[in-house]
C-alpha cells in the first residue's frame, strides 16, 4: 500500500539507485589506429573475461574502429549484452584550459601540444563532454543498481575522473589510462560519486599492462 502519495505519482516520480560505470580505454591500437593489434585482441578478452560475472546491462562505446572492436571482443564474453554507439563515447579534447590555469612551468608546452589537434577535436569536444557526462553518469531511475561498460579512449577517462572527483576541469590532463584497464565509479542518490577502481590491470599479464603510456609511466 503507498502511505504518502498515490501509486500515479510514484510511478511519474520513480525514485534513483544507483549507477555503477564501469570505464575502460579501448586495447592497444595498431600505428595507424584502424584496427587492435593482436597484444589489443587479448586485452580485450581478457577483461570481457573479467566482467562476465557483473550484472552490465549494456556495452556503450565509442565510434573509433579501436573502441568499436574492444567493446565487440568484450561482449563476446558478455552473453546477450547490447553494444551501443555513441559519439560522446568518442576521442575528442573535453576541455580546452585557459593559460592562467596551468602550472605556469608548463603552461606553454600544454597549450602547444593541444593545438597540435585536430580543430574538430578541439572545437567539438567540449561539447561532447558535457554529452557524456549527462548520459553515462549519475544515478539512474529504478529499483535496482544499474552496471554499464563504457568503451572509451584515454581522454575522456580521465575527464569523467575528474569530474566524479570534482576537480579542477583543466586537471583530466595527467589522469592517464591503459589500453583495457578498469576504472569503476559509482553513483549513488544522496552521495558525491565514489571512486572505486581506478586504472586496474589486475586482469592483464605484465607484458600487457602499460601498452599506450610512455615508459616514465610504467610502475
Amino acid at each position: 500500500m503507498c502511505l504518502t502519495c498515490s501509486c500515479s505519482e510514484r510511478a511519474a516520480n520513480p525514485s534513483p539507485a544507483a549507477r555503477y560505470l564501469y570505464l575502460t580505454r579501448h586495447g592497444q591500437a595498431s600505428a595507424d589506429e584502424t584496427t587492435l593489434t593482436d597484444d589489443g585482441r587479448r586485452q580485450a578478452a581478457l577483461l570481457g573475461e573479467r566482467l562476465r560475472e557483473i550484472p552490465i546491462t549494456a556495452i556503450h562505446h565509442g565510434p573509433l574502429p579501436r573502441a568499436e572492436q574492444t567493446a565487440r571482443l568484450v561482449g563476446e564474453r558478455l552473453a546477450g549484452v547490447p553494444l551501443l554507439r555513441s559519439e560522446p563515447a568518442g576521442d575528442y579534447i573535453p576541455y580546452l584550459p585557459r593559460r592562467e590555469e596551468l602550472p605556469a612551468e608548463s603552461a606553454d608546452e600544454t597549450l602547444a601540444r593541444l593545438a597540435g589537434f585536430p580543430a574538430a577535436e578541439r572545437e567539438q569536444g567540449p561539447g561532447l563532454a558535457r554529452e557524456a557526462v549527462a548520459r553515462f553518469t549519475g544515478t539512474v531511475e529504478g529499483d535496482e543498481p544499474r552496471h554499464e561498460l563504457l568503451v572509451t579512449h584515454n581522454f575522456l577517462a580521465g575527464w569523467l575522473v575528474r569530474a566524479a572527483l570534482d576537480a579542477p576541469d583543466w586537471r583530466w590532463l595527467g589522469i592517464n589510462h591503459a589500453n583495457a584497464a578498469l576504472t569503476v565509479i559509482r553513483y549513488a542518490p544522496g552521495r558525491p560519486p565514489a571512486l572505486l577502481l581506478f586504472n586496474d590491470t589486475g586482469h592483464l599479464p605484465a607484458e600487457l599492462r602499460w601498452t599506450g603510456l610512455p615508459p616514465e609511466l610504467h610502475v
